[in-house]
């Protein structure tokens, strides 16, 4: 069973986002761009560092460079458990 983004995030995990510059297969003075984003545990990103070993062996463009940030959505003292929910008109 996968993991909910609420339960990933209680256990330290932080949405990491990168950006992949690319070659084309055929044209390889250009260079394009590819978003990524993943729930990964900071500072080993294995997610982050499974796709680029992915990347590497599956797709043609070669990678030029990697480009990433990483942040933590909860900490633990942000977590508030809320019994009620109040209803203004």
């Amino acid at each position: 069973m996968q993991e909910t983004e609420t339960e990933l995030m209680l256990k330290g995990y932080g949405l990491t986002t990168a950006e992949f510059f690319y070659r084309l297969p055929d044209y390889k003075s250009v260079l394009n761009t590819f978003v990524w984003q993943d729930y990964d545990l900071a500072p080993d990103h294995k997610r982050l560092f499974s796709f680029i070993e992915f990347w590497q062996d599956e797709i043609e463009g070669p990678l030029h460079s990697v480009r990433f940030t990483h942040r933590r959505l909860v900490s633990s003292g942000a977590w508030q458990n809320v019994v009620g929910e109040l209803t203004y008109h």
